[in-house]
Order: structure tokens, then C-alpha cells, then sequence
């Protein structure tokens, strides 16, 4: 049952009202139970003990402590990052994922692919970012539905060259699986559907230091490939941080890919010339 935890009230009290990453703690002092970020890590924790849904956790806790950013940028990739390095008991979210699957539209083909096979930061046409096969297939029957597409012509469903599918016989699909509308008329429909699901690539040739300021406080934080590196507190400490991307890290893009395609990018710097 949940009771305030009144054991820790006066570590709250001392933590910073600025940005960060916090930290929960139990007996083990090797791994955090519960990773989190904010803005005002002060108050974040706050709501954190008034919450009788987190009892378990609450009560499990020892001691809480905490990493100060620069800004809110800072914290969300730095608390991504701690995540998937030490996988904390309380933690369902950010948790690292070893394959990724998208839908790859080529050649008139569309397909699933993998994160394990190809690199997804730099393979073209890729829609979509999935956990598992099975909601790539629902979101693409999603799509079908509304756009009435054909599954055999998309290899959801086996069809005999020529003849009608079942969907065009209920009025669901517009008919190119014979003959009734044209591959191109069909491509151009599933296109426009999956624009929005669109996977950015890689827009730079290397890495690049993204710069965030907080009064006379600066931080830049070092990304290759979708894939967070580190922080470092200056241009030329950034150019020593490096480190194999070894997998697409689909939280690190959806953190940064609205900064960088659609926010000013004068606080980006490019580390590697080529």
C-alpha cells in the first residue's frame, strides 16, 4: 500500500530545480532502479513520491541523486542513453532494442526490412519504425484499408496473376491486381500514404556537435548516424569523442530529427570535413 516516503524527503529537498537526469536508487547501488529526466528535476521527483502508482518503487528507494544539463536536450539524450546502458528495473521505456524493422518501397516492391541487415540511417525509401514484424503488416493493412490497396500486389496475401482478389470483391481493393487501375496509380497512392512514417536519413557526412546554451552555460552534444555519443563542454573536447555506432537508435532520432530538419540550424556544427 502506498504510504509518502518520508525517508527521502529531505534528499528531494536538496535536489536542483534546473535540467537533468535523476536517479533512484535502492540496496544495490550498481544499478539505478528508475532513470528519469526534466526539466526542473526538483519538482519532477515531487510528483514522483505523490504518486500512490509508484509505491512499489517508492518504498524500494534509498537514495536519490541526479546529473545536472545544460538543457532539455542534454537530458533526454543523456537519459536515453543511461537506460540502455544499465536497463533499470522501473524503466519500460527507452529500453535498447537489438532490431528495428521498417517497410522498404523499391522497384515497385514493397518489403520488410531490418536494422540487423541493413543501416537504416542511410538506406533510402524506408517507412516506419516497428518492434516486431507483425505491427509493420498491421500498419500497412491500416493504410490498405483506407487507400484501398491490394495485398497480394504488396505480398500480404498469395493471389493468382491476373485474377480479381477477394478484397476487390468486396469493394476494398481498386483493382490492380487485374488489370482495373495501374501499378503507377497504385504506387502513387501507397506513397502518399506513408509519407508522413517517412525515415529521415542521415542529413550530414559525418558527425556533428549540436550546441545548447543556458545562460553563460554551453554543452555540445555529438551524434553520428542517429546515434548519441556524448557530451562534451567545448568544440574541441567534442572532436576526441568517438566511438563506433553500432545500431539505429530510433529514440535518438525521434529527439533530434524535428531539431535538426525543422528548427534553426545555427547551433549545429560539423566535426567531420570531407
Amino acid at each position: 500500500m502506498y504510504q509518502y516516503p518520508e525517508h527521502l524527503t529531505e534528499q528531494v529537498a536538496n535536489l536542483p530545480q534546473t535540467c537533468g537526469v535523476y536517479f533512484f536508487h535502492g540496496d544495490n547501488c550498481a544499478h539505478p532502479l528508475y532513470i528519469g529526466k526534466s526539466v526542473n528535476i526538483r519538482r519532477r521527483v515531487q510528483s514522483h513520491l505523490r504518486n500512490p502508482r509508484e509505491a512499489r518503487l517508492l518504498a524500494t528507494t534509498r537514495r536519490i541523486t541526479c546529473i545536472e544539463t545544460v538543457g532539455e536536450i542534454g537530458a533526454l539524450l543523456l537519459e536515453s542513453s543511461l537506460v540502455k546502458q544499465q536497463s533499470p528495473l522501473y524503466n519500460k521505456r527507452l529500453r535498447k532494442i537489438r532490431r528495428l524493422c521498417a517497410l522498404q518501397v523499391q522497384d515497385s516492391q514493397t518489403r520488410i526490412v531490418y536494422s540487423d541487415a541493413l543501416d537504416f540511417s542511410r538506406t533510402p525509401n524506408l517507412y516506419g519504425l516497428f518492434l516486431r514484424r507483425t505491427a509493420a503488416i498491421d500498419f500497412l493493412l491500416d493504410i490498405a484499408d483506407q487507400e484501398r490497396l491490394c495485398l497480394t500486389h504488396l505480398d500480404i496475401e498469395k493471389g493468382r496473376p491476373g485474377q480479381p482478389c477477394f478484397r476487390h470483391q468486396l469493394g476494398k481493393c481498386a483493382g490492380v491486381c487485374c488489370g482495373k487501375e495501374t501499378p503507377q496509380a497504385h504506387q502513387t497512392r501507397l506513397i502518399g500514404a506513408l509519407e508522413q512514417a517517412q525515415v529521415r536519413h542521415w542529413p550530414y557526412p559525418g558527425r556533428i556537435a549540436i550546441e545548447e546554451r543556458q545562460g553563460q552555460l554551453k554543452a555540445f552534444h555529438i551524434i553520428s548516424n542517429w546515434f548519441y555519443l556524448g557530451t562534451a563542454a567545448s568544440l574541441h573536447e567534442a572532436e576526441k569523442l568517438s566511438f563506433p555506432a553500432d545500431e539505429f537508435d530510433r529514440d535518438c532520432y525521434r529527439i533530434l530529427c524535428r531539431r535538426l530538419f525543422h528548427e534553426s540550424r545555427e547551433h549545429i556544427h560539423l566535426i567531420d570535413r570531407v
